[in-house]
């Protein structure tokens, strides 16, 4: 264990003059007349977009925009971890963990950063102020890739736990996240109820949901049904991903359009978008996340998240419950969400919100709505 250490982005130039030329020998694939994104990334919108990531968009400027906050690294149980740690600005501000998921980052938490650690400075209670640490997922981004089996959920909330409070000397926090973040922390609420005072997540997991207890609601048929339906047509890449990660990480990690589609697909068809994925992001957006694994090489761990979780017994077995207090913001457009009578299975709700909009990656999409949740949340917590 090493105290947390600052940390600057910075990548080297020959690795964006790689990418360039990689860029610029992209073999394009055929596509059917008018598919649209039938089948997948439009072919017409990837050449649009690498065009710009070839010729018009740059990197260095997102680098100075992300080393505009504080950035770290410590080691944490033997893995380097890299999270970002904003200091608070209010009267006692509480600490919150905020944890991303695949194929997102920490950069898409730059949006509630301010909000949610200087309230004062965006029209807030400085009461309302947290002390932030967001840190990349084990195999994700700037932190360390992961050398041997089982580092899935339940073993980063345990990395998380260490790092909060053996490392940043916080012995009581909380916790938020989405997708996978969203498990990670349904696994601190359970596995650390002593020191966390209470989780929000913006998404439940559906293979976290306990089965049916006696006859199902009109409610809970429909969103099993909803769920069947996007097994069959939307859940391909998480089987591929949870079984054979392997495999694909050779083609993702040699080709940046490859590794671009397969992303960038995610973010339009999981966002509330209306199939205008730049209704909501900027090409500048969409392509610093995507730069994030590219520049670091860590799409195959990071994919490789998916087959640690399909191989390790789930940190809250079937049987039990989050009983830490746990708030729930329903962004409509999300990928699994469960009715409330549901959810409850294993989560102890004090406060569930249906949002008016938003999808999957609530904290770019929708970063107003879900700052004040949080804030609406924790202010009973303190």
């Amino acid at each position: 264990m090493m105290a947390a250490q600052p940390f600057t982005i910075h990548v080297p130039d020959a690795v964006l003059d790689d990418l360039k030329r990689r860029l610029e020998q992209t073999r394009w694939p055929d596509e059917i007349p008018d598919a649209a994104w039938d089948y997948g990334s439009n072919l017409g919108y990837m050449k649009e977009l690498v065009e710009y990531w070839r010729t018009r968009f740059d990197w260095r400027a997102q680098e100075r925009h992300l080393n505009s906050l504080p950035h770290f690294k410590a080691d944490v149980d033997g893995l380097a971890i890299h999270f970002m740690h904003i200091k608070g600005k209010g009267p006692n501000p509480l600490p919150l963990i905020v944890t991303h998921g695949w194929p997102g980052s920490v950069f898409e938490m730059y949006k509630i950063a301010g909000p949610l650690t200087d309230p004062a400075s965006y029209g807030g209670d400085p009461a309302d102020a947290f002390d932030l640490v967001v840190p990349s997922l084990p195999g994700y981004g700037f932190s360390d890739m992961p050398k041997e089996r089982g580092v899935g959920v339940g073993r980063t909330a345990e990395l998380w736990t260490t790092l909060m409070t053996d490392v940043l000397g916080y012995p009581r926090f909380g916790a938020q996240g989405g997708d996978w973040g969203a498990a990670v922390t349904t696994a601190l609420g359970y596995l650390s109820p002593k020191e966390v005072v209470g989780i929000h997540v913006n998404m439940v997991l559906g293979r976290v949901v306990g089965d049916p207890v006696g006859e199902m609601s009109s409610a809970e048929k429909q969103w099993r049904e909803a769920m069947a339906a996007w097994r069959a047509n939307e859940s391909a890449y998480a089987q591929l991903q949870g079984t054979k990660p392997q495999t694909l990480g050779y083609g993702l990690n040699d080709s940046p359009t490859g590794l671009a589609a397969w992303i960038v697909e995610k973010w339009r068809t999981w966002s509330d978008c209306g199939g205008d994925v730049e209704s909501v992001y900027t090409k500048d957006e969409l392509l610093t996340n995507v730069m994030i694994y590219w520049t670091t090489g860590t799409i195959n761990s990071s994919v490789r998240y998916y087959y640690e979780n399909g191989h390790t017994p789930p940190p809250v077995p079937r049987e039990n419950r989050v009983e830490v207090p746990v708030a729930v913001a329903a962004f409509p457009k999300e990928l699994m969400r469960p009715p409330r009578e549901v959810a409850e299975r294993i989560y102890n709700i004090q406060r569930w919100t249906d949002m008016p909009r938003g999808g999957h990656f609530a904290a770019m999409e929708q970063p107003n709505l879900l700052v004040e949740d949080v804030r609406a949340f924790f202010k009973t917590l303190r």
